[in-house]
Formats: C-alpha cells, structure tokens, sequence
C-alpha cells in the first residue's frame, strides 16, 4: 500500500502498551505517540556532506528531509527520503508472523536504515536516531532509570521506571510503568550509544554530526531541559550504498493477570531470557526480514483476489492494529492466550463482542490465537464464579482478567449481553470446527456450549430488552439482528451436534433454526427490507450477522434475504459508507465489510466498500483507525486502535481453499 494515506501509520505495534505511531502524514510533521495519543518522542537525523536533515520527528531548526513516499505492509511501514544526494529508506518491522507463534510474540521490532546514493557518487553519512524515556512511564512526570550493557557482539540502552508497579493498576488510557524498554545495535566501531537530555544529542549530532562524549550523569527532568533519550548514531564514512539496522525491544516481566496468576508474554514460556531474545532476534535479522517480505505479499495478494487492490490496502493497513490490540501470553501449562484490550471503549480485557468482529483474520490466519480468545471465557464460565446460564461479555479491565466487570460484573445481571454473547461464543466455536477442523477444543467445553445452546433456544429468537455490541445505541427489545445472531449460533450448534454423531440432538437444534428462520422472514419483513426491531415500523440496520449463514454454507435463509437488503443498503449510503441503522448516521468500520460480503457478489461488496475506502482517505480524524464515525463529515464518534479490525479480512472466507493453506502455512 504505497502512498495510501492513512489516518494514522503504524511503527512499533506489539501490544495495548507497547505500541507507537505516526498520527501524521509525513514523519516529520509531528512527534510519534503511544496510541492513545500520548507522545513518545522519537528523532531520527541523517547528515550527508557536513549537512544534516531530519527525518523522523518535529525537531526544530533541522531541514526536513523530503518524504518521497510511504508504504505500509501487513508487517512493515517503510519511509522513501530524499536528504541532499542520497536516498534513505527507513523501515520499521514487526514480525507479526501469525503462524509463528513464538516470533509474532517477541517484543521486538527493527528498524533497518538503506542508504543510497542518488548521483552514483559517494557521500559521507551518517544517521541517528534516539527514543525518549516516555516509553517506559505511563506520564512524563515519572522518573527514569537508564543503563548501558554488552551482549555477545551486541550494544545496549535500557530505560525502566524508576517506581515498578507491575500489574498494579487496570484502565483504559493508561502506558506501561514497568519493565525495561531497550535499544540494542550491533557492536561496531561505527556505532555510538549514548544517553542523554535530548536537547543535547540531538543538538550535538545536528551541529557536528556527534554524540556527546559522556552520558548526562546529571539529569534534571524539566520541560526546558527536555527529556532523556537514549540515541544511537551510525558513522557510515563515504558510502555510495549502506545499510544498517536497530531493535527496540520491551521486556514487561509480566503481562497479565488471569483469575489472579500472573503470566509472561509467550515467548517467556519456557525459561528464555530476555538476553536470549535479544541475541536471537539479531542473529535472525536477515531471515525474519525476507519472511516478512514474503508473508506480506501473500497475504496482499490473496486479498486483493478477494476483493481488490483497494480491499487489500486496507486489510494491510488494518494487520498490525488488529494484532497489537491484544497481549499473547503463556498460562502455566504454556497453553498460548491471547487476550484483547478493549481501546478507548472501556478498557475491557478478553470482551467476547470485540473478539467476535475480530475473528475473521485470526480463523484465516491463526486459529491458535482465536482459541487463545475464547478459552479464557470458557474456563472463566466454568467456575463457580459465574454464576449465570449464558455467556460473560469480558474478564475485567486490562491487564487484570480476574473476572467480569461489564454490568455490574459477576453478581448482577443488569446491563448484560446475553444472547449477544451467547450467540458470539457458539458461532466463533463453531467456525473453528467448521472451517478449522478443530474438534477436540469444541468437544472439551461440550457441556458449556450446550448450556449456551439451550440458553439461545429459549431466548434468542425475540430478545427482550438488551444490549448488544452496539451497546453505544443503548438497550434495544426485538432486536432483528440479535435475532438472526441466536438462529445462526443454533444452526451452527446443530452442525457441532452432528459431526459428534448426536443425530436427535443435531435434528432437534436444526429444526429449532430452521422454524425460527422462517418465523423471522415474515415478522421482520417490512416492503423492501427487515426492519431493526421486530415492533418498530419504518426502520433497517445492518443484517452484519447474516454473514456466517452463507459462509458456513448452514442454508437457513434464502439468498434472497441478503439480495433484498443490499439492494435497500445501496439507497442510504452516505459520502462516507452506510449508518450502522436507522437511528443515527454514525457507523461501524468492521459491521460495513460484513455487510458488503452479505451476498458474495462484487457488485454489491464494491457498493458499500466504495465510500469506505474514500472515508480511510479523507478522514479529519488523524488517530489509529476507528472503527466508530460519522458516515456525513468522516469524523471519529469514539473508539480507536482496536483489535476488530481483524473483521475487514472477512471477505477471504469465501474461499475455504484459501483457509486451507493458510491452515498448512509454515
């Protein structure tokens, strides 16, 4: 996706804490922030011939060097700079390998440096780059500790807040206070490390093309003095091509609290250091590099066969969001879960409403990491803890899952979800055997799911009074969407049922969805489309649910169901997409690409796709893309930098040969 502007581009995307971004267009119109907004100054200079230029970061009195182009990959986002006579590519790369486990979980991105020469003549280089100590605090208030170290042909920096507090607060606008941020760079006689307040490198290196000769011993932490940076410059001599690289890596210690046992990022599980991270990370360089390079052309290529070069930018752009909105980590017996940080929502960890938008990219791409979602939920339901017959909405507010905190939490049914989530468990289940072949995971939680199941039987088809996902809307009573929601999970229990051989129970749940869809055809009819509300007369929304009806080839509604309604969607399209439903005209990012691949024809998924992709374009709403907006003026209504984005990938499970390679992808 090159020169695609985004509202926001991403850098270092790892997890809810560890991830930073360009909320600009060019790299040098604004300093990089944490996602909530929060800065987290980064610098990057290149000197060519006694000159120097910036190319990353607002520093003043430096010439901006020209922003030639953007790029932005599954994996990478890569910066074209024209400095003087040399051209300067910077990449930042975040092996998200998703059917690598213990790759994608590494805290560790790089950041590789290509000159080249633009005259065929050779120049004298060098570069330098520098993060600020905001990247280990969670205010710029908090003090900082710092230190240099060696490792096995390796140069390291390290920050860490001075006051650890490990797992001690839950929240949604929150940064890291604990662990250890690290720089580290081949040792060479080129390179110099240095830590220091940054109006000070960052002056040195501009002025004489140097770092200081010494660390700030003392370091007063004032805004005249600025903030303290660590900096690594690399004296590259006459060049006419040269190319270096960088990692800045994160150790949290711990990652997150699950039913009060605190658990380490995956690739902790068995034993590895940090140090061991470290070396192994750059001894792969190269390796995981061309890796990246390969899986990001694969997975563009095969979406832009499902739905375009313009379908396939914005799954790129949405890959790394959707990823690094959660937290991988290892449960005692190294069993992997994957917990999801509702951001600039609520704060919710492990929400089963954003798991589900969510889904799409990680049935397709790692189902390992779907059921990382879900088996939180599932043991969670099967303590005495939870007390009720349906669903949780959540395990409580990030990093702490202890238990369920949406509502009231686990003592009250106010303001639940329950046939949302009852609904989102049985079909996210049930794609997984489906799609996935996995039946030994549904087979575990039979009795569970069951519970679900006969929960949906009695109340899903016509919910009372309750929220559902869109809960922003408010309480809804004979929700039309919810309803088909309940009879699509039923359909999909009773193809559970059957590949276990219950024939009576299979027949007897297949009946129920089947009577159901048809009750639902003429009690939510309305001239030319389904109403929103069963009772509510001259109403639509989003039949988004009706999706998996056809995807999972469960035959419960006639193809005319989702023709009819993509035919009345086309009449109220606004400049920026499709009102979630006839209430508002905000809508939802991830529901419209459902809704779009209601039918299956490109006629129809163009229709809808069209607006959005301008939308993605246009949007004064310069944040990590939200998924909530305004379909008149573009602007963001809330909601940023969340994992359901995963849902744009949706449109690939069309092609069940494409879930079958990437289900042998090594």
């Amino acid at each position: 996706m090159k020169n695609m502007r985004l509202p926001a581009y991403p850098l270092i995307t790892h997890d809810p804490y560890f991830s930073i971004w360009s909320f600009s267009d060019k790299l040098t119109d604004r300093w990089a922030s944490h996602w909530t907004g929060s800065g987290t100054g980064f610098c990057g200079f290149i000197r060519v011939d006694s000159k120097t230029y910036r190319f990353c970061g607002d520093y003043k009195g430096v010439e901006a060097a020209e922003q030639l182009a953007v790029e932005v990959t599954p994996t990478r986002t890569i910066y074209t700079f024209k400095a003087g006579s040399v051209k300067l590519l910077l990449s930042f790369i975040t092996p998200a390998l998703p059917y690598n486990l213990d790759i994608l979980s590494r805290p560790l991105t790089y950041l590789s440096f290509d000159i080249e020469s633009l005259d065929a003549k050779a120049h004298d280089c060098s570069i330098y780059f520098d993060v600020s100590g905001e990247i280990c605090v969670d205010n710029p208030g908090q003090s900082v500790l710092w230190g240099h170290h060696k490792l096995a042909g390796l140069r390291l920096m390290s920050f860490a807040s001075a006051d650890q507090k490990i797992l001690a607060r839950a929240g949604d606008n929150l940064r890291i206070e604990w662990g250890s941020a690290y720089f580290a760079v081949p040792d060479s006689s080129d390179t110099d490390c240095c830590i220091n307040l940054n109006n000070t490198g960052r002056g040195s290196f501009a002025s004489t093309g140097k770092l200081p000769d010494e660390d700030c011993i003392n370091m007063p932490r004032t805004p005249q003095n600025g903030w303290i940076t660590m900096a690594v410059a690399f004296k590259l001599g006459k060049v006419k091509k040269a190319s270096r690289f960088m990692m800045v890596a994160y150790d949290d210690i711990f990652s997150v609290e699950y039913l009060n046992r605190k658990l380490p990022g995956y690739w902790k599980r068995n034993g590895k250091s940090f140090s061991s991270l470290i070396k192994e990370a750059a001894s792969d360089y190269e390796k995981i590099k061309a890796e990246c390079v390969k899986f990001d052309r694969e997975l563009f290529s095969d979406c832009c066969a499902a739905g375009g070069k313009d379908y396939a930018d914005l799954c790129a752009a949405s890959y790394r969001q959707a990823v690094s909105a959660h937290k991988l980590v290892a449960d005692l017996d190294g069993t992997p879960l994957f917990f999801s940080k509702e951001n600039f929502s609520n704060g919710c960890i492990a929400t089963v409403d954003v798991t589900y938008p969510s889904a799409p990219l990680f049935l397709l791409a790692a189902p390992a990491l779907l059921k990382g979602m879900l088996i939180p939920i599932l043991e969670y339901a099967e303590t005495t803890r939870w007390k009720f017959n349906f669903a949780p909405h959540d395990l409580g507010t990030y990093p702490l899952a202890n238990g369920q905190v949406y509502g009231g939490g686990e003592e009250t049914e106010d303001n639940q979800m329950p046939v949302e989530e009852c609904g989102n468990m049985l079909i996210l289940a049930g794609t997984l055997e489906i799609l996935c072949g996995d039946s030994d995971f549904i087979s575990k939680y039979w009795k569970t799911l069951s519970k679900w199941a006969a929960y949906l039987k009695e109340k899903g088809y016509d919910p009372e009074s309750q929220l559902c996902t869109d809960d922003f809307a408010g309480h809804l009573a004979h929700n039309t969407n919810l309803s088909l929601k309940a009879i699509i999970a039923l359909g999909v229990y009773a193809e559970m049922a059957s590949k276990r051989s219950m024939k009576s129970e299979a027949a007897a749940y297949r009946k129920i969805a089947a009577s159901h869809a048809k009750k639902w055809l003429a009690d939510a009819f309305e001239k030319d489309h389904y109403k929103l509300a069963f009772d509510q007369k001259d109403t639509w929304s989003q039949k988004y649910n009706l999706v998996w009806d056809r995807l999972l080839n469960l035959g419960l509604f006639p193809e005319s169901v989702a023709e009819t309604e993509s035919a009345y969607y086309a009449k109220k399209l606004q400049k920026y997409g499709l009102p979630l439903d006839s209430r508002k005209t905000y809508t939802k990012l991830d529901w419209i690409v459902w809704t779009a691949t209601l039918t299956g024809k490109k006629k129809d998924f163009d229709t809808l796709m069209n607006p959005l992709y301008k939308w993605i374009a246009e949007t004064p709403s310069r944040v990590p893309i939200t998924d909530w907006y305004e379909t008149t003026d573009g602007k963001q209504v809330g909601f940023q930098a969340r994992s359901v984005l995963g849902g744009v990938f949706i449109k690939l499970l069309e092609d069940k040969s494409l879930i079958k390679k990437w289900l042998k992808h090594k």
